[in-house]
């Protein structure tokens, strides 16, 4: 019996593999971390960590811009979709983004079912990390994907419905993009669509998944909307600052290794997020007579977005011009 279970263990971690992906015997003594620099495993590990510290920035964030009744409501809904995403990607998620064996161009198959035959091969996104520490990181985009979307359910959207949503939303709608946008089998990875960090995949599907939730939760009471002000700046402040440290492990760690390309995103993030708050802060005292943190954030999560897709292909020039123009255009659009 014993046995059993131990076959059975190794079978659902992938520990019973050779190198080519294969069920093996004896693999579990064979030294997997020759393929691979210990360098760039050690940097997308933290990587992954400083993604991860995205989802409560998200909550503090979002508890500092909403009513006081509704400050931790906003942090348990994120929290609450992080956990449910672990589950969801561990269950068939990453399979359903990354399968390789899956044809379709717009989904993948369960041949990862709970991380089946995931170990030491070359990962989808890079040869530089094995597919194992690939679906970790991975997993994080979709966990805060999720979390910019919980800020639809601010004081009208209840908790347990909001995370049965967001289980059928990661299986149904960001498996089928992220697929087809960094599965080499994706219809859009073929077509040559550039995409370094999740423009698509992350920011316009979470985008309009929360412009679909908001329509469906509807309007708040005209009364809620009267004099409406964010209830802590000092958690918005917080929230930014976060979300500004994970998003150069978000930009920086989509170059799958310590290299030169992770160093031009976090330099072309840091950029725009800078040239971005600058252009909404100055535009705002320009009408208020009066510096705004709020007007700070709001320009600097700005930039982190528009940087997302492109830090990874643009010059640092390009950065600040990209800035500029976020800053201006996302100012003129919340007028």
């Amino acid at each position: 019996m014993s046995k059993l279970l131990a076959a059975f263990a190794a079978r659902s971690v992938g520990w019973a593999q050779d190198k080519w992906g294969e069920p093996a015997v004896g693999v579990a003594t064979e030294n997997l971390n020759q393929w691979y620099q210990s360098g760039d495993q050690a940097y997308i590990i933290v990587a992954s960590a400083m993604v991860l510290v995205m989802v409560p920035g998200l909550g503090f964030l979002y508890s500092g811009l909403a009513r006081r009744k509704s400050a931790l409501s906003m942090i348990w809904v994120c929290m609450g979709s992080l956990a449910v995403i672990t589950f969801q990607w561990y269950f068939w998620g990453y399979s359903l983004a990354f399968s390789m064996s899956g044809k379709s161009g717009f989904i993948g198959d369960l041949k990862h079912f709970g991380l089946m035959n995931t170990l030491a091969m070359p990962s989808p996104g890079s040869p530089l990390i094995p597919e194992l520490l690939y679906s970790f990181y991975q997993m994080q985009f979709c966990a805060v994907t999720a979390a910019i979307i919980m800020g639809a359910t601010a004081e009208r959207g209840r908790v347990i419905p909001s995370m049965v949503f967001t289980f059928f939303w990661a299986t149904l709608v960001y498996c089928p993009i992220a697929c087809w946008a960094w599965n080499p089998n994706g219809w859009a990875f073929k077509y040559g669509v550039l995409d370094y960090a999740g423009g698509g995949p992350v920011e316009i599907g979470s985008g309009m998944s929360a412009l679909a939730y908001s329509w469906v939760l509807g309007r708040r009471q005209e009364k809620m909307l009267l004099n409406f002000r964010p209830h802590n700046v000092s958690l918005i402040t917080l929230g930014t600052v976060l979300l500004w440290f994970g998003w150069l492990g978000f930009n920086g760690g989509s170059s799958f290794g310590a290299n030169l390309r992770a160093t031009m995103a976090c330099w072309n993030s840091n950029l725009t997020a800078m040239f971005a708050a600058a252009a909404w802060v100055i535009l705002d005292w320009r009408l208020a007579r009066k510096w705004s943190m709020v007007a700070y954030c709001s320009g600097a999560i700005s930039g982190l977005v528009a940087a997302t897709p492109a830090s990874g292909f643009i010059t640092p020039f390009g950065s600040v011009v990209l800035g500029v123009v976020t800053g201006v255009v996302c100012n003129f659009a919340t007028k």
